[in-house]
């Protein structure tokens, strides 16, 4: 007897019945990255002074955000997965960089 893959109705029915606690699961990466970027910003906000630190903050953030879209399978990265991994990971470390170098040339605020 041949066994074929799946159907995608299979896959939907599988996914149905896993819950809504699986999916709260994925977006566990997503929510981190998404409180980081809400926490630095509003530090940002908060002090004028603290722009260098929060850019550099911002940048080391979404380098955390890459680095989970790259080593934590799709299923379980949530909405962290937009595209394909590589673009995903490429965009996040491109916008990374930029902010990254910002930060080092800022300043320092007195």
């Amino acid at each position: 007897m041949r066994h074929s893959a799946p159907s995608a109705s299979r896959l939907r029915r599988q996914r149905r019945a896993a819950g809504p606690a699986r999916s709260r699961w994925q977006q566990v990466p997503y929510a981190i990255v998404l409180c980081g970027l809400v926490v630095t910003l509003i530090w940002m906000r908060q002090s004028g002074q603290n722009v260098k630190g929060g850019t550099l903050a911002l940048a080391g953030i979404l380098f955390a955000a890459a680095l989970a879209r790259l080593a934590l399978p799709e299923r379980r990265a949530g909405m962290l997965v937009e595209r394909r991994r590589l673009a995903d990971v490429a965009v996040l470390a491109v916008l990374g960089t930029g902010l990254l170098v910002v930060g080092l040339v800022l300043p320092a605020q007195h």
